[in-house]
């Protein structure tokens, strides 16, 4: 995608200051064949300075190499640079983002890097709990777009999930006229600028803090596997599922027992799980009777298979058995059963 070479421009660059400047600029910024970069505490231990006056030096070098002739020779190169970040965020993209569509050689990456901080025509902002490091070549841009996403994440509950295509909607009424010219690649990777906003490895989004987006083990990806599913699944389904949509492996054992302990899975049958968010309640068969006939009132049998076959996997003789409990219910003269008082 750029048509220049990130190492030669920056040994140009380099060329024109002094020997210390020269080598704390490499040092700082992964520079050398290695690409190690060091802290300004490492690089003062190594001059016998401190860190402050590392980071004057490392001012001073910039400074100089954005005064001198060969930046001036460079002008078009960094032409290039602003060009390539309107054309990717539209005047606004996410550092990891920018660096990620350059190159793969984390070296390069370093000069690339590096050619950003010295460009005069394009600006960074620093990262904070709301946004990665982003680099900017219109500040109005930057800031409504920064503001759309703070409100997109405040729309989020906690733990919700949706598709690409809703928090994108949601995006777009937030930017107003902004959004209009753009596309949805801009719009995309604007979303990736912040650090609140999240997308989980089957491509839904939410608060990136949610364990359903910031999946971690195997519950997490227990839980996307059943929502993926739509339905109750058998516990050694639900591992097959793990495997199959992430490559990573489950053991069934052990993914028994992570839905036995989250609260997010309710057993509905023999081994069959379902999420709690689908409306199903935890508890045995008689615990459902209860809670139906307490809600409910008095039911026909009929009525009452129809609603627990809603909450459990079970057979309608399972249900009848437990109907006979005469210390939890009472069949009244109609036929009908109720709450035993």
């Amino acid at each position: 995608m750029i048509t220049f070479k990130p190492k030669q421009i920056t040994k140009t660059l380099l060329a024109v200051l002094p020997e210390r400047a020269r080598d704390v600029l490499e040092k700082r910024y992964g520079l050398g064949k290695d690409g190690e970069t060091l802290t300004l505490e490492a690089i003062g231990q190594t001059y016998g300075i401190t860190r402050e006056r590392v980071r004057q030096i490392e001012n001073y070098g910039i400074q100089s190499i954005q005064k001198s002739d060969e930046y001036k020779k460079h002008f078009e190169l960094f032409v290039e640079i602003q060009k390539l970040i309107d054309q990717l965020g539209g005047g606004l993209v996410a550092e990891h983002v920018f660096l990620d569509e350059m190159t793969n050689d984390p070296v390069v990456r370093n000069h690339l890097y590096f050619l950003l901080v010295v460009g005069d025509s394009f600006y960074r902002g620093k990262e904070n709990p709301h946004y990665s490091h982003r680099w900017f070549t219109e500040r109005k841009i930057a800031e409504a777009v920064e503001t759309a996403l703070v409100k997109v994440h405040s729309s989020l509950d906690r733990d919700e999930l949706i598709s690409e295509q809703e928090i994108l909607n949601r995006f777009r009424s937030q930017l107003a006229e902004i959004a209009d010219k753009h596309n949805e690649d801009v719009l995309k990777r604007w979303l990736l600028i912040s650090k609140q906003i999240g997308c989980n490895p089957l491509g839904d989004w939410g608060p990136a803090d949610s364990p359903n987006v910031r999946v971690k083990g195997v519950r997490d990806y227990a839980y996307l596997a059943v929502k993926r599913h739509g339905s109750p699944m058998h516990f050694r389904e639900v591992s097959e599922a793990i495997q199959k949509l992430f490559g990573h492996k489950a053991h069934v054992a052990t993914t028994h027992n992570e839905l036995i302990k989250d609260k997010r899975f309710v057993l509905v049958g023999r081994g069959l799980y379902a999420l709690t968010e689908w409306g199903y309640s935890a508890g045995v068969v008689k615990d459902v009777l209860r809670d139906i006939l307490a809600k409910e009132g008095p039911l026909t049998r009929e009525e009452i298979i129809d609603k627990v076959r809603k909450e459990r996997y079970v057979k309608d003789n399972t249900i009848i058995v437990n109907l006979q409990d005469h210390n939890l219910f009472r069949r009244l003269s109609n036929g009908a059963y109720t709450l035993a008082e």
